[in-house]
């Protein structure tokens, strides 16, 4: 993969998936505004997790270990286990494809190429994607069955 593809998929992917709610949000409807608020809810969530949870499992980022340059904007210096970018990102997918399958499936396609891009940016393992997108699954599973309702008065 071309160097300049790997760091917009592993740097400003996530965040394109992310000004998609906005889209969400100003398509009429209360179960896309809902859907948006679920995401967002489940996006951050996801992110902020993966960040205390980097504090517990230690572990040194590859492009740290191995010397090689980390092809990404940012590379945390922080824990790599798990991936933040990859826990909200799924976080965000699994939101989406549970309030709307079509679009939901090209969240996860773009979550998955999130993962592996971050594999082949150097700043994670392969052990790193795999729990972000298990703790991205979990909250978005977990923020549909706490289902808050998005509630707008109307006059």
């Amino acid at each position: 993969m071309n160097n300049i593809v790997i760091t917009f998929l592993a740097s400003f992917l996530i965040w394109i998936l992310f000004l998609g709610l906005f889209v969400f949000w100003v398509i009429d409807g209360k179960i896309k505004k809902e859907q948006a608020v679920h995401g967002f809810f489940a996006f951050n969530i996801a992110w902020i997790l993966a960040d205390i949870l980097k504090n517990f499992f230690p572990s040194v980022r590859p492009f740290l270990a191995n010397g090689n340059p980390a092809l990404v904007l940012s590379p945390g210096e922080n824990g790599a286990f798990p991936s933040g970018h990859t826990a909200a990102a799924f976080a965000l997918a699994v939101t989406i494809f549970m309030h709307n399958r079509k679009v939901g499936i090209f969240y996860i396609i773009a979550a998955i190429l999130i993962g592996f891009a971050r594999v082949a940016a150097n700043v994670h393992y392969p052990i790193d994607i795999l729990g972000g997108a298990l703790l991205g699954t979990l909250i978005a599973v977990l923020i549909e069955k706490v289902h808050f309702p998005l509630t707008i008065s109307r006059r």
